[in-house]
This record gives C-alpha cells, sequence and structure tokens, in this order.
C-alpha cells in the first residue's frame, strides 16, 4: 500500500489555552516593565534634579557643605524610593491597559475567551516583586538612610568656621562675633588668599585685610588662622581713636565647634525598634511603612478596572479619576496615620481603615466592569 503522508497530530484545547495564556502572559509582564522602567526613571531623574537645586541653594548660601551635596542627594533619593516605586507601579499597570483599551487590544483578548479577572494575575506577577523591594526600602533601607544623613549634617555641622567658609562668599562665625570672607582656598597647601575678617573685640569692632593666610595648629591642639602682611582697621573711621595697624603676622584662634549627637528622628527609627516600642507615634511611622507596600498592591490591582477607556467620555478621563483615587488614597493614609500618632484612633483602625475601604472600591469597580461586560455579551 502507499504510504500517505500523515498529517501531524492536533494539539488539545486545554494545550492551545495554556499556549496563548503563556504569550498573553509574557507580552503583559514585558510590557508593564518598559513602562514602569521609562516612569520611574523619569521620576527619579525629577526627584535627584529637584533635590540637588535645594542643596546647591543651602551650599551657596553656607548652611551646608559642597562636599556634602553628593552624599545627602543620595540619602534622600533612597529615602524617596519607596513612593516612587509605588507610583511607577500603578503608572505602568494603567498606561498599558490604557494603551490596550485604545488600540483595541482588550478587544481581540476579550474575543479569545479572557475575561478581565484573567488580568490579574500577569498584574500580580508583575507587582509581586516590585513591592517586596518596597517592602525591602521602608522597612530596611529608607529608614537607614534617614539615620545616615542626620548623622551626616551633624558631622558637617561641627566643622569650624574656616572649614565652613564657601570661597567668594560671605560667611559669618558661629558665635555671631566674626564674618569671614575667603576668595580662594588651598586645601592641599593649607592656605587661603585674599582674606577679609571684621571682627568685634573688648566692644571695638575691627577689619582686617590680608593677601594670604595659613592655618596652624598649636602643641595643645588648638587651630589658629594667621594672617600674613596685612591691615588691621580698629574703630569708627573719623574719631580720634581710629587706628591703623599693619602686621606682617596675626593669629586668630579658631573656635571649633562642640560635637554633638544627632537628634534621633522618627522616620530614622528601625522597624524593630518601633515595633518594640509601641508608642502612639511609634505605631504611626510602622503603618505609614506597612502602608506603602500594601497601597503598591492595591494600586496595582486598581489600575485594571480603572484602565477602562469609554471613547464617548473622552480618552483622559480614566487618567484623571486614577490620579485622583490616587492622591485621595494617599492623603488619607497620611491623615489617618498621623490621627493614630495623637491618639484619636486605635492602630488597627488606622492600618485596615484605608485600605479596607480601598479594597471594597477595587471589588465594586471589578463587579461594574464585569457586569458591563456580562450585559454586554448577553446583548450579542
Amino acid at each position: 500500500m502507499p504510504d500517505y503522508p500523515q498529517s501531524p497530530p492536533q494539539k488539545s484545547k486545554s494545550s492551545r489555552t495554556r499556549i496563548g495564556g503563556g504569550i498573553f502572559y509574557r507580552a503583559l509582564v514585558r510590557e508593564f516593565s518598559v513602562t514602569g522602567v521609562l516612569v520611574f526613571s523619569i521620576l527619579l531623574g525629577i526627584i535627584v534634579f529637584t533635590q540637588l537645586i535645594r542643596l546647591l541653594g543651602d551650599s551657596v548660601s553656607g548652611l551646608l557643605a559642597v562636599e556634602g551635596v553628593v552624599a545627602l542627594v543620595g540619602f534622600s533619593a533612597l529615602n524617596y524610593l519607596p513612593i516612587l516605586l509605588s507610583v511607577s507601579l500603578y503608572l505602568a499597570v494603567l498606561l498599558t491597559l490604557t494603551r490596550s483599551y485604545r488600540d483595541s487590544e482588550m478587544v481581540v483578548w476579550f474575543s479569545s475567551g479572557i475575561g478581565l479577572t484573567r488580568w490579574i494575575r500577569p498584574v500580580l506577577g508583575f507587582a509581586a516583586p516590585v513591592v517586596c523591594v518596597i517592602a525591602l526600602l521602608s522597612f530596611l533601607l529608607a529608614p537607614w538612610a534617614k539615620q545616615k544623613a542626620d548623622e551626616f549634617k551633624s558631622r558637617l555641622d561641627t566643622r569650624d568656621d574656616v572649614s565652613l567658609a564657601t570661597p567668594g562668599a560671605f560667611r559669618e562665625s558661629k558665635q555671631a562675633d566674626r564674618v569671614f570672607f575667603l576668595e580662594n582656598v588651598d586645601a592641599r597647601n593649607n592656605r587661603v588668599g585674599n582674606i577679609f575678617v571684621q571682627s568685634v573685640q573688648n566692644s571695638k569692632e575691627g577689619t582686617m585685610v590680608a593677601k594670604e593666610g595659613l592655618q596652624e595648629t598649636a602643641p595643645n591642639g588648638d587651630r589658629f588662622l594667621v594672617l600674613l602682611n596685612g591691615t588691621r582697621y580698629e574703630g569708627v573711621p573719623g574719631r580720634h581713636d581710629f587706628r591703623i595697624v599693619e602686621f606682617e603676622r596675626y593669629a586668630m584662634r579658631i573656635e571649633v565647634a562642640e560635637i554633638k549627637e544627632a537628634e534621633p528622628s522618627l522616620k530614622g527609627y528601625p522597624t524593630l525598634y518601633l515595633l518594640q516600642n509601641p508608642t502612639s507615634w511609634n505605631m504611626m511611622e510602622l503603618e505609614w511603612r506597612i502602608g506603602l507596600p500594601l497601597g503598591a498592591l492595591i494600586l496595582a490591582l486598581l489600575a485594571i478596572p480603572l484602565s477602562f477607556v469609554n471613547p464617548r467620555a473622552g480618552r483622559s478621563l480614566n487618567l484623571i479619576i486614577a490620579v485622583v483615587i490616587y492622591m485621595t488614597y494617599n492623603n488619607l493614609l497620611g491623615v489617618v496615620t498621623t490621627w493614630v500618632g495623637q491618639g484619636r484612633i486605635g492602630p488597627a483602625l488606622g492600618l485596615w481603615g484605608v485600605h479596607g475601604a480601598m479594597l471594597v472600591l477595587l471589588v465594586a469597580l471589578f463587579y461594574k466592569r464585569l457586569s458591563v461586560f456580562s450585559w454586554k455579551r448577553l446583548m450579542r
């Protein structure tokens, strides 16, 4: 008998469903990731830029040393990361599904038998690792960054007046009895150039100028700013006691600030300390840290029904509603945690009150969207 070519074995319906579901899952997670990275990069750049501008302004005004700007920008960015990741997760899911509605991709998925609830699995698959990172940052890294930033600022505040002086800017001493101006500073050779110092000694106001100077340390540890080949003007011009004195060497003692420990900040307390000391304010901070990853997960699921686009109502209406819901959620969370700190409500109500209301809203939105799709399918 002749050998007829055999047709390839037909795949079962369940295997085709698994293959289609795998393609659906991978495509969604890939698009979520691309959109999330893009949104996170933009938000992180905005935060870093605004913090850099603020800290550079403090540095120019003499409130902060130049070498502390980069470190404080890093600590500040690490402290903002939980909120940035939460917003990025929310927007990634929302923008991706909104685009699918606008490009009619959702119609294709719905027609192939993939209902709205099937979107929960890929969203959870994408959101789970991000929520874990948010929890790690919220519970461990962000408090550590806040604590280190406070310690770093405290160390900068204990520096002496000459070290704090910014070249090209006037700087008042911490005792408020001297005003420094240094045109340039050579830290390698420990010398300064074109010095102006105005001080009050024995109820007399004096002004000194010198072409150069240097810093010296006495055997007992005292530090001095030595002015070389300068002039001192003492008194008020026009009076008989006004004096002009030229000198080759004039030494001024540099007052060393007392080393003070950084005052503990509530946001800098370790999470374990908050658990071991359950005061009302500690519970407030603990609930805020718990609310960040929990709220990120709820917002990611909320983005599924909120991404629905009704062409008759406008393409941007769902985005406006989503932004309003996020702002309301975030503000309510801040108000309720403050009430916990003030003792107006209990910690349990403060923790589950807002999140419970958002879960009810989540179920209601899913029910509304599923009811709309079921009614349309019945009409067809």
